[in-house]
């Protein structure tokens, strides 16, 4: 008996790293994937990428926090697995997935971090998540997130915030409730290219500081944006 996994994607204007990601979606004889685009108004061919694909699009208001809410309301399947539009699980993850829903002991799973990138700061920014995820609890939404149904809505969901959305429900899930999966998540280095490999994770840390000094994510989207 198959198990049914819906696969959650946000996307707004994501054409040029969309297609990688489906053609790199996970199959296994013993899940059944099925994957929903929950798109925040794009103006590009992401759309139509996700429509050629066999994926269901879902419209949505932009801001991640919300698009992934409804993207998750939109299925059914007893599992959900929460991935970036810029993020592609290797080779293996597929095995690990249906290794961890068989299991299903009531946690949440994440997968390691990895850059496509060659530079040494792209290997460093990997340790400090890993780091992160291993001290803190705290794995960012470009490692994915694995989380039954009934869990994710035992604790509420992803909420409609601008910004910090992975944190706020990695938060609610519990560290003791989550599980790294042994299998990379490949994500897109652009951003760290375009920042900075020091000053991009500094950033991060500064906007993950205000954050839990109680400043409304509203107000760090107004000074950090995405």
């Amino acid at each position: 008996m198959t198990t049914a996994v819906d696969i959650v994607i946000p996307t707004l204007n994501t054409g040029a790293s969309l297609a990688c990601t489906l053609a790199a979606l996970p199959a296994h004889p013993d899940l059944g994937f099925s994957t929903t685009i929950c798109d925040g108004g794009s103006r590009d061919d992401t759309v139509a990428i996700a429509q050629r694909s066999g994926a269901a699009v879902v419209e949505a208001a932009p801001g991640r926090g919300g698009q992934l809410a409804s993207g998750a309301a939109a299925g059914r399947a007893p599992w959900l697995l929460f991935l970036h539009a810029d993020t592609r699980l290797q080779s293996g993850a597929a095995k690990v997935i249906a290794r961890f829903v068989q299991s299903d002991d009531g946690k949440a799973g994440y997968f390691r971090l990895r850059f496509d990138a060659e530079e040494a700061g792209a290997r460093r920014v990997e340790r400090l998540a890993a780091w992160r995820c291993r001290t803190f609890g705290l794995p960012y939404g470009d490692q994915g997130l694995l989380i039954s149904r009934p869990h994710y809505q035992r604790v509420g969901g992803f909420r409609p915030l601008p910004l910090m959305e992975d944190v706020d429900l990695v938060r609610r899930i519990g560290r003791d409730n989550l599980v790294p999966l042994d299998a990379d998540a490949l994500t897109s280095a652009a951003r760290y290219r375009r920042d900075g490999w020091l000053l991009r994770p500094l950033r991060n840390l500064t906007c993950l500081t205000l954050y839990f000094a109680g400043v409304p994510p509203r107000t760090l989207r107004r000074l950090y944006g995405r």
